[in-house]
């Protein structure tokens, strides 16, 4: 299981792929159904949608 939040390297982040199993350490746990990365010129986002439904966002 690969725990997601901000403090999490970005080598971390790139390795995350569609199916592995995923959490936020607080109440969002599953598998990663989408991942979306977007820049907004200051940040990069990571979007990891899951099969339940509920998305964890990182910015790095």
């Amino acid at each position: 299981m690969i725990r997601l939040n901000n403090d999490t390297p970005t080598d971390v982040l790139q390795e995350v792929k569609k199916g592995s199993l995923v959490t936020d350490t607080f109440s969002k746990t599953g598998l990663v159904e989408t991942i979306d990365i977007s820049d907004d010129g200051l940040y990069r986002i990571y979007t990891f949608n899951l099969v339940t439904g509920r998305s964890i966002v990182v910015k790095r």
